[in-house]
């Protein structure tokens, strides 16, 4: 009671932190009149003031006022709009490293600029990242009008660029891209075998559009770059063999949850087994050392026990083709991953494909934490304040908007079935669109947008559906949704980047109605006109109550559902928002169907009859917030075992970066190769212990394996007497220092240097790739160990760790050995190593597209040829010159062919060089 009543008298915390930032925009205003009576060249030149004033040392709060004053300016010069006040506000906000929540139509793209460009100022680059390509390109073409009048550098980074373009574009003052082309860049260039080679430089400064989007919905599923491993058939074949003679009392089968695990008899029964086979290291299956039998194994019980053939898979041509749960349909092309694809085809006696093995991935969580700096801009962030807190240390401010919000939101509808409310649905639509009033329909789903279209098509209304493939193509169709009586149906208002203005946008229709018209008189007078017809349509549209939102369902996510809402109502204009639901919907299904509520509405509810009440309404609220804690609960998860990974990931990329910044690595090599005499003498001679209990025989061998040096230890205990593993130790370094000095001496100490990078890289690499994948199979089994009363995080943690130490000892004694014994021959230089053909994969997590754009044959030509339109210079069999034999590295591997044939580089005429 008394914190309400405080609230009233004082404001809520967000209202006393953007009231405190009035007085920054007064001095922003104060700036005003002196930097609009500056023309043209001497704003431009604010740009380098300022930077002579960093150089000075002054710091960039100190600027604000009067940058943010410049952008304003140039803004109204360049781009014919002027920040409001409340849009200063939102700069200041970015600048600080905060989330900005302003709703839909309050200008988010301008608001940018602001703290884009104080923050490039100091020459360190920003990066303002994006939901998909279009948008990066149209802003950085957009908004790039405005930097490059101030004296900046835009580029912007999309997919199927060269590696110098991504290099130039990441060099650029402002930097736009995608969250997937920058993660899948940074993992890319920690793959390199070489400094130059590398197109990301030192993170700085990031500005993330639709924040919550990128930052909590994209973030369940990491970035995963992965290429073809080893043949492991036999495997496969081996563990079916063994799960093929289990009996149904070997395990238990969860048939809700599809898993599967043995019993305390049955896992006696596949020791045996494995230990006979030789596929089992040790007494015990869940030692470490059999984390990949375990992971094969568990693949093979599910495969086996769990996926019937028929039903999930059938076997067509010596495949196995997945068959749609929901459709029924085959699915060509389509994998189980984690090796159940393979499993299903040893138990079928197929031919085996091998399986794509994880070379590096990284989730968005952990990547945006390595800015020094992080802000974000959303129209629904506050929900999910909590969340932004806890994982990025970001704050939620909630920006007001410029003119007071006038839209009616009206509570919800309730149906018995889909049917009845769809068909409710349709009447009120043609009841709307009939009196002028523009209608939009939110969907949860594209299936539900194709049925709701079926619906309207028997009421007569004429509607557009949204394909969310094409973006450029639905941010035209976004824009003229205001238009009188227009209706359209949309999936999701995520990201579209687009505003709905009331009466049409001008913009799109002077470019799809005066194409062919050139400048001049008469195409001034056909634009007047229309700018005259659009601000009657928008009249008659207010007239007749604004953009209309229907939502035909409650998402999982009230942020979702405020997206949709928030579409209607811009700047002031009226508008009316109203969700329609049935007891068939997900969300209502979460209650259950013996629910009082459930119970309540099939009893009490005439078929047809609709009610509404603020209670109903909050009890769907109560059910989403259940669900959005437990998406919560996943995403923490997925974060907890990668913070395991990162702590890892870091070590790695830091110690490639070390070696290929050095001059030189010989220090790093003999502390190597000091680690593994010590580790070799150490197994066999164990401290305190007498020569006659040490392991001669097995020690000679091991150095001469590893080392490709004698080691007479024998002898040396014969000839004297007390002879201490020390000594021994120091003997053996010796020997093998010597043997290496001679080797290097052979050749110029720069080609030397070169030899040591070489295979230092091409080690930690294969080890990397080889520790990745066992962390793959042991975070997929590690679930086990709640079975013992063990907190599986924290197993994960210890047997990781135990797995890292093994894999840097392993490092450490292979680079000795390939130094030790390999032969070298003078020969022309050859370039360094490519990159393999990689598959770089981001599900998405609501629609369960990739939406990596690693796209094979033609496909990526949909997003290729709508590049120029954008301003975006691709390169092409004319810029390239007409031989093929010179295209090698101005093209990218995974680019189509420049000669047209529209199959990608790498398998038209990039494999004549491949």
């Amino acid at each position: 009671m008394l914190g309400g009543l405080a609230k009233t008298l004082f404001g809520s915390s967000n209202e006393r932190y953007v009231k405190s930032l009035g007085a920054i925009v007064q001095k922003i205003n104060a700036f005003e009149p002196t930097i609009s009576a500056l023309s043209d060249e001497e704003l431009a030149g604010q740009t380098v003031k300022f930077r002579e004033r960093l150089a000075g040392g002054e710091k960039l709060d100190n600027l604000l006022p009067e940058a943010f004053a410049t952008v304003r300016e140039a803004a109204v010069r360049v781009l014919g709009m002027r920040h409001f006040d409340v849009q200063m506000i939102g700069g200041i906000v970015l600048h600080r490293g905060e989330i900005a929540e302003m709703r839909t139509g309050e200008g988010k793209t301008l608001v940018a600029t602001l703290a884009t460009y104080l923050n490039a100022l100091p020459g360190d680059g920003v990066h303002v990242v994006t939901v998909n390509d279009y948008l990066a390109a149209r802003d950085a073409e957009w908004m790039g009008r405005l930097y490059r009048f101030l004296g900046m550098s835009v580029g912007v980074i999309v997919p199927n660029l060269t590696d110098q373009m991504r290099r130039d574009a990441y060099n650029s003052d402002i930097t736009y891209g995608t969250n997937n082309e920058f993660g899948f860049d940074y993992l890319r260039d920690n793959m390199k075998f070489d400094r130059a080679s590398m197109t990301q430089r030192a993170f700085n400064f990031a500005i993330v559009d639709e924040v919550d989007s990128i930052l909590i919905d994209e973030a369940r599923t990491p970035l995963i770059i992965s290429g073809p491993t080893d043949d492991r058939s036999d495997l496969y074949r081996s563990v079916d063999l063994v799960v093929k003679q289990l009996a149904p009392a070997d395990y238990e089968k969860d048939e809700k949850q599809r898993s599967i695990i043995l019993t305390e008899d049955g896992t006696e029964k596949v020791e045996r087994m494995l230990e006979d086979a030789g596929l089992l290291e040790g007494a015990n299956l869940y030692d470490f050392e059999n984390t990949q039998v375990v992971h094969h194994l568990n693949q093979s019980l599910r495969a086996n026990m769990m996926f019937k053939r028929d039903i999930d898979y059938i076997v067509k041509d010596d495949k196995i083709v997945i068959i749609d749960e929901f459709t029924g349909r085959m699915m060509d092309g389509r994998r189980w991953s984690e090796g159940l694809h393979q499993a299903v085809e040893a138990k079928e006696g197929v031919q085996i494909e091998p399986e794509n093995q994880t070379l590096a991935s990284i989730t968005f969580q952990n990547y945006f934490r390595m800015y020094p700096k992080l802000s974000g801009m959303t129209g629904t962030a506050a929900t999910e304040a909590p969340e932004f807190f806890d994982i990025y240390k970001m704050n939620v401010v909630t920006i007001p908007t410029n003119l007071p919000v006038s839209r009616v939101d009206e509570e919800d509808e309730f149906y018995k079935t889909t049917e009845e409310k769809f068909g409710a649905i349709a009447k009120k639509i043609r009841e709307h669109s009939a009196k002028g009033q523009p209608v939009l329909v939110g969907t949860v789903s594209i299936e539900k947008s194709e049925l709701l279209s079926e619906f309207l098509n028997k009421e007569g209304v004429a509607h557009e559906v949204l394909n969310a493939r094409h973006h450029e193509m639905e941010a035209r169709i976004v824009a003229q949704a205001g238009r009188l009586g227009v209706v359209t149906i949309a999936t999701n208002m995520a990201g579209r980047g687009t505003d709905i203005q009331l009466g049409g946008n001008v913009e799109y229709r002077v470019e799809d109605e005066l194409a062919g018209l050139e400048e001049g008189e008469q195409r001034e007078r056909a634009i007047q006109q229309i700018k005259a017809e659009v601000a009657a349509e928008k009249e008659q549209v207010i007239a007749a109550g604004g953009l209309f939102v229907l939502g035909t369902e409650r998402h999982e996510s009230r942020r979702i559902d405020n997206q949709l809402r928030g579409r209607s109502g811009r700047q002031g204009d009226p508008g009316l928002s109203r969700f329609y639901l049935s007891l068939d919907d997900d969300l209502l299904r979460i209650f259950g169907s013996n629910t009082l509520f459930s119970r309540m509405m099939r009893s009490n509810i005439e078929d047809g009859e609709a009610i509404g009440s603020k209670w109903l309404s909050k009890a769907i609220e109560t059910a989403q917030k259940k669900v959005e804690a437990r998406n919560y609960d996943i995403r923490k998860q997925v974060v907890e075992y990668d913070d395991v990974m990162n702590d890892q990931r870091k070590v790695i990329y830091e110690q490639r970066s070390d070696i290929m910044d050095a001059d030189t690595v010989g220090e790093v090599v003999v502390d190597m190769r000091a680690e593994t005499v010590n580790a070799i003498v150490g197994a066999a001679c164990p401290p305190n212990s007498y020569p006659e209990q040490w392991d001669v025989e097995g020690l000679k061998q091991k150095v001469a394996d590893t080392l490709n040096v004698e080691a007479p230890v024998d002898e040396w205990i014969a000839a004297e007497d007390g002879l201490e593993p020390e000594q021994v130790e120091t003997r053996i370094q010796e020997a093998a220092d010597a043997l290496i000095l001679a080797k290097s001496s052979e050749l110029e100490t720069e080609t030397w240097t070169q030899i040591e990078k070489s295979i230092l890289l091409q080690n930690l690499d294969h080890h990397w790739k080889e520790h990745l994948a066992m962390l793959d199979a042991l975070r997929q089994v590690i679930h086990l160990r709640a079975y013992a009363q063990k907190t599986p995080i924290n197993e994960y943690k210890h047997e990781a760790f135990a797995l890292f130490e093994r894999m840097l000892a392993n490092i450490r004694e292979d680079v000795t050995r390939t130094i030790a014994f390999a032969q070298f021959r003078m020969s022309a230089p050859t370039d360094l190593p490519e990159l393999p053909d990689f598959l770089t994969t981001h599900i998405d997590p609501l629609t369960g597209e990739d939406d990596s754009y690693d796209y094979d044959g033609g496909a990526m030509g949909l997003v290729t040829t709508r590049l120029p339109q954008l301003g975006i210079p691709m390169p092409s069999g004319e810029d390239l010159g007409s031989d093929p034999a010179t295209w090698d590295g101005l093209v990218s591997r995974n680019a189509p062919c420049p000669c047209g044939s529209g199959r990608k580089y790498k398998h038209c005429h990039g494999a004549l060089t491949a």
